[in-house]
């Protein structure tokens, strides 16, 4: 089949996707203007960032200038740790040539600059415009309750913070409103950990900046699509219009996304202020892939003992890539491309998005690249989230923390919010496998 064929492949795919979160999930009557706005919606953001002239050149615009500051975080690191601190073939001023590529000091001090940046945003204001703005345009557009529609918006820039913009309305929420909340959080990634994925895929991908931008929105209308048709709309939202200006100061007072209660005196507090929540939030990368990698090191040496399959042993990564395999069709992969694909998708639930996301960079730097670049742009998007058993953890451990007496309940719809934020980041991988 040519390209096109396959283009349709990924259109169909999206259909079958959805109709999949219907079917497991709990049949009731859906809201119509819901379920066509977010499909509409998801394509209209789709056909504005791949085929419309001006939007590409926005996102031009907004890589460029993405990378010109992770570029610019480079400069610190370098003073710090010297040729440690430069990618592979990359070389110092005085000629000091890179010793190879470094995660630790060359990635991870990149999420301290971005952090001090994304808090400098939020203490002038503009995150909150932003999300303030999304918030509206996703309340008339996909007819979501205020809440769902704030939390939403939210899920663009933060992670788990997020739930902290509305959580005065937690308890009352309903379990559709609920899932939804958890599936944009988890089909999304936040600000300050995309730099992470930039510096994976820049060489390969030049645009990447300016496209994980793209795939964090379009993810959004692809997760109230698929968590409404899991779980349908039965009550009554508790915010039927829009949240009230009230709430939306308080959902942002108190600094609730940095470090302290008190609110910054100037912006210098408020640079180091993010910069040590970007320490912390670094650590925590770290600390997640050692300890993840390490464990699946383990399972792996114990399913060795088993009997080998095709010639090779199995493994938690080869287990998944089997239980994803059909959703590799889906997002439009050629069938050359289907066994790597579904190795580097299935790969993201144990090893996480970072993991993945260095596979796939790895794979395709080879002078045979392993898949086209209309797949590679469909699987990047797909691979656009915190989709992984580590996040379930963080997400249901957070809302938990803020809401203890539905701990039960969120704990429920959290392994819920897993599959449905998987299909909504399958959905957003099949409209860039159409459209690419």
């Amino acid at each position: 089949m040519d390209e096109i064929a396959y283009r349709g492949v990924a259109f169909t795919g999206f259909f079958i996707i959805s109709f999949i979160a219907w079917v497991t999930g709990n049949k009731g009557r859906l809201n119509k203007k819901t379920i066509a706005g977010s499909i509409f919606l998801a394509w209209s953001i789709g056909g504005m960032t791949f085929w419309l002239p001006w939007t590409r050149k926005a996102l031009e615009w907004t890589n460029t200038t993405l990378m010109s500051v992770l570029q610019a975080s480079q400069k610190g690191s370098v003073f710090l740790f010297g040729p440690l601190a430069i990618g592979p073939g990359e070389f110092l001023s005085d000629g000091t040539q890179s010793i190879g590529f470094v995660l630790a000091l060359q990635v991870l001090p990149s999420v301290i600059f971005f952090s001090a940046i994304i808090s400098l945003l939020y203490y002038l204001n503009i995150i909150q415009a932003c999300v303030n703005g999304f918030a509206k345009f996703f309340h008339k557009s996909m007819a979501l309750s205020g809440a769902e529609s704030f939390s939403a918006a939210a899920s663009i820039f933060f992670g788990i913070e997020s739930s902290l913009t509305i959580r005065n309305y937690l308890d009352r929420m309903s379990q559709s409103e609920l899932l939804t909340l958890i599936t944009c959080m988890m089909a999304t990634v936040a600000s300050t950990v995309m730099a992470v994925y930039v510096v994976a895929l820049r060489e390969i991908f030049p645009q990447i900046a300016g496209h994980l931008i793209s795939a964090s929105i379009i993810s959004i209308p692809c997760a109230v699509l698929i968590s409404k048709l899991s779980i349908p709309e039965k009550e009554s939202p508790i915010t039927p219009g829009p949240v009230s200006n009230d709430i939306k100061e308080e959902a942002f007072s108190n600094n609730l996304i940095d470090i302290n209660t008190q609110k910054p005196t100037n912006v210098i507090v408020v640079l180091m202020e993010g910069g040590a929540l970007g320490v912390k939030l670094a650590i925590s990368i770290a600390t997640l892939l050692i300890i993840v990698l390490g464990l699946q090191e383990v399972v792996d040496l114990i399913l060795k003992l088993m009997p080998k399959i095709y010639g090779l042993p199995i493994s938690i990564n080869r287990i998944f890539g089997w239980l994803v395999w059909p959703f590799t069709l889906l997002i439009g992969l050629k069938p050359e491309e289907w066994e790597m694909g579904s190795q580097i998708l299935g790969s993201r639930f144990v090893e996480t998005e970072v993991s993945a996301y260095f596979q796939l960079a790895g794979v395709q730097s080879v002078q045979t690249q392993a898949f086209s670049l209309r797949s590679f742009t469909a699987l990047t998007y797909s691979l656009c989230g915190f989709v992984h058993f580590a996040s379930l953890g963080i997400f249901v451990g957070g809302l938990t923390a803020i809401v203890p007496s539905r701990a039960k309940e969120i704990s429920i719809l959290g392994i819920r919010g897993l599959w449905t934020a998987f299909l909504a980041t399958l959905l957003t991988g099949c409209i860039a496998g159409a459209l690419a």
